[in-house]
């Protein structure tokens, strides 16, 4: 019985596959979400019905990505591919959720706190002037916003406290002589304990240490207005666009120097967003003037595909959902008797062999 069990687990272990993730790219001049299976880098399925959609957030179960736009925040069920709720926030730019997947934080203004359950504002938080990107730290405790130029004064991240829904630190960044470095894009690390910006302005990376909530460097990318930002899953490289000038930067952490200089060849302008898979294999980056997206190999920094989307792609904010849990492929019951009933015979054809011989 136990070679019948092993040959139904085998069968069963066939039939199970690994479902690669989705990336979901936000189209704002189309107002539709593009879904790219990452693993044939394909589109295979557009969602209509967000309107200036902008930033993006998938959640960490797979089922539910949040999408930042001119009307609020639109809910998007993942197995339906289709808009389930929206949030009536007015315009709104970035889109966070944390890891419970308990509550979405969006940029409009004010920083506003929904329950992912009731899709509701639970209530908002006032942060710096111009507030634009949001991150949520690993363990949900924490959530940073980043502001930009504010009437000349200097730019900074708020730090809120999620439990209280209250700002507890406010740390100072980059300025110009125009006023702040006007950062956009920020992400945090897996262990909580940096947080990295990108700075449109000043085109550089501020790296924060979450600890003293201070700024301990701040890393020229050698490009011109930075904008989108995303770290790979060990922590190890920070990637962020350079909208004006084509390229992406690639900072090592140890020693927060830019390390590599991705250069799109061709007819590349406006590159926005950008995410890291699950893996740290790929990295997917959003160009909103040739309505594409590029698919860089992080091993070799190369671009290895190019996948057309929608009209206008930004996609700011982790737009890579978690890779599928394995999922079984029914097997048909006839099937898998018949690989009993083999096993089985086997079984008994041995016994028989193996008999002992009469004298």
């Amino acid at each position: 019985m136990h070679s019948s069990a092993l040959v139904v687990a085998m069968f069963l272990s066939a039939a199970a596959a690994q479902a690669a993730p989705f990336a979901y790219i936000t189209n704002s001049r189309d107002g539709t979400v593009s879904v790219i299976d990452t693993a044939s880098n394909k589109v295979v399925a557009t969602v209509a019905g967000t309107p200036g959609a902008l930033g993006v957030a998938a959640s960490g179960s797979g089922t539910r990505v949040y999408v930042s736009g001119s009307g609020g925040l639109y809910v998007i069920d993942t197995s339906s591919n289709t808009v389930v709720a929206t949030v009536p926030l007015g315009g709104t730019s970035g889109v966070a959720v944390n890891p419970a997947g308990t509550r979405v934080y969006a940029v409009n203004g004010p920083l506003s706190v929904i329950d992912a359950s009731s899709n509701t504002v639970l209530t908002t938080v006032e942060v710096g002037i111009n507030a634009y990107g949001v991150a949520v730290s690993p363990d949900g405790k924490r959530v940073y916003v980043t502001t930009q130029l504010g009437g000349g004064t200097q730019a900074t991240v708020s730090v809120i406290d999620a439990a209280s829904n209250s700002v507890v630190a406010t740390v100072n960044i980059g300025t110009t002589s125009l006023g702040g470095s006007m950062p956009y894009g920020v992400t945090v690390n897996a262990s909580g304990t940096r947080v990295y910006v990108a700075e449109y302005a000043t085109h550089d990376i501020t790296v924060i240490d979450t600890s003293s909530n201070t700024s301990i460097a701040s890393v020229q990318t050698g490009g011109e207005t930075t904008y989108g930002i995303a770290i790979n899953p060990n922590g190890t490289r920070v990637y962020v666009t350079n909208e004006d000038s084509s390229t992406i930067s690639v900072m090592d952490t140890s020693s927060n120097t830019v390390v590599a200089t991705i250069a799109l060849v061709g007819n590349y302008n406006n590159l926005l967003g950008l995410s890291v898979t699950p893996d740290g294999t790929r990295l997917y980056v959003a160009n909103a003037n040739p309505n594409t997206v590029s698919v860089v190999d992080t091993s070799s920094n190369t671009v290895i595909g190019t996948v057309t989307v929608g009209a206008g792609p930004v996609a700011f904010g982790q737009f890579i959902g978690p890779a599928l849990a394995p999922s079984l492929t029914p097997v048909p019951s006839t099937f898998v008797l018949a690989g009993i009933g083999m096993t089985l015979a086997g079984l008994y054809w041995l016994r028989y062999r193996n008999r002992p011989k009469k004298a």
